[in-house]
């Protein structure tokens, strides 16, 4: 059993999705493209991540690590010179885990105009000072469209927790 502290006991108090959400903006460089001078999938992920965890340590109020990328949709590509915003924002938890929707847009510089480039759907857990996953607030749905989110992300992770069933049940995992 893990010592939960006094402080973190206190904090487990449900939380909005806005008490936590994080926007974070990076401009696409030279260094960031593929040959075609589009944002390279690996630097947007890792961008992905980084605004994910952000915003599901500062719901947990502690460190946290990645478990699990449900999807990643591409729906647009995000050229040299375009400033990339991340919206992250957590959308569902459990007792330890917790899932971050990150909607990313691409802004262009001269006209102004953003567009919706990628969607992500992370799941993060929560740990202490040791690595063990520790208890993480609730959160509380304030809006319609917050709601909504909620109950499709519990649908996601229970797709999630079928398939690692059938992929143990089928030794498939290590």
């Amino acid at each position: 059993m893990h010592d939960v502290s006094k402080e973190h006991i206190v904090s487990l108090t449900g939380k909005a999705p806005r008490e936590s959400q994080v926007e974070m903006t990076e401009l696409v460089l030279p260094n960031d493209t593929n040959l075609l001078g589009n944002l390279l999938g690996g630097r947007l992920m890792h961008w992905i991540d980084i605004a994910g965890a952000m915003a599901a340590s500062r719901h947990a109020e502690r460190i946290v690590a990645t478990v699990a990328l449900d999807s990643l949709d591409f729906r647009h590509p995000v050229r040299m010179g375009e400033l990339v915003i991340l919206k992250a924002k957590i959308t569902w938890t459990g007792r330890t885990s917790m899932e971050v929707t990150v909607n990313v847009f691409a802004e262009n510089i001269k006209s102004g105009k953003t567009i919706l480039t990628n969607k992500a759907f992370i799941t993060f857990v929560a740990l202490d000072d040791a690595g063990k996953p520790v208890p993480v607030p609730p959160i509380i749905p304030e809006t319609e469209e917050e709601k909504i989110n909620f109950s499709q992300a519990e649908v996601r992770r229970q797709e999630r927790l079928k398939k690692k069933s059938i992929e143990e049940n089928n030794g498939l995992t290590p």
